[in-house]
């Protein structure tokens, strides 16, 4: 589903993507992990074309990133760190508003927006503006948008950020719940999030991977917790490279 060959961004002289290679296959979820300024989210928006790469390629359900971007974004479903919404819409409206721009209209627009409606439990808030909602209300409201059309492939960062301890055992229950049918990428900071839905994971430090294989793999091979292990990793050979996020 995702395949990508020797990425590489630069933003002036800092190279924050350096050649980074691995693939994503259908029921694969797959644990995107760094340190801040490792490349993590660089290479998230080189795959859902918001960044055009340097150099490299990559595609996504077989469709290149830069010479079929739009077919890449009908694809995808992306839910950024910081996901934008319009303040003075509602949920509602802000979800009719993102089916209209991906063409789905109708009774089949309604069934998406119940769909995700619920599986986001949104309900209580689907009239309110959404400037007036708490970070966790947004970041479902986010991952409803991402949601909406049903993607084949998802790219989720921080997806459970700002969620409370039940909220965010919901949304991994729901990505389990998807990975058997959806090729799913999370970059995350929790370590626990990757032990309890990521069935691999990449490691990426200074715009290179450090190790791309399975959670309890890097544990045997390095030795130690996972939170050992990526701490090990990405402070080995720290002073060679800058990098950014």
């Amino acid at each position: 589903m995702i395949q990508v060959q020797e990425l590489r961004k630069a933003f002036g002289p800092i190279v924050a993507v350096d050649g980074v290679s691995f693939e994503v296959a259908l029921g694969d979820v797959l644990g995107f992990l760094g340190p801040n300024g490792a490349g993590k989210s660089t290479t998230m928006k080189m795959l859902s074309c918001f960044l055009p790469p340097d150099g490299g390629a990559a595609t996504v359900d077989g469709h290149d990133i830069v010479r079929d971007p739009v077919a890449v974004r009908r694809a995808i479903g992306y839910l950024p760190e910081n996901a934008p919404a319009y303040e003075e819409m509602v949920p509602e409206a802000f979800l009719r508003f993102v089916c209209e721009a991906r063409g789905i209209g109708g009774a089949r627009r309604r069934d998406a927006i119940d769909k995700v409606t619920q599986t986001c439990a949104l309900d209580s808030v689907m009239h309110q503006p959404i400037g007036t909602l708490s970070k966790g209300y947004r970041r479902r409201l986010g991952l409803a948008q991402a949601l909406v059309h049903d993607p084949k492939v998802l790219i989720l960062d921080e997806p459970t950020d700002g969620l409370d301890p039940n909220q965010k055992h919901e949304v991994r229950n729901l990505i389990k719940e998807l990975a058997s049918e959806k090729c799913i990428i999370i970059s995350t900071h929790i370590l626990e999030e990757v032990e309890a839905v990521c069935n691999r994971i990449i490691i990426i430090a200074r715009g290179r991977v450090l190790t791309d294989t399975t959670p309890s793999a890097v544990r045997e091979k390095e030795g130690g917790t996972l939170d050992e292990v990526f701490r090990k990793l990405t402070t080995r050979g720290k002073a060679a490279k800058g990098g950014a996020a």
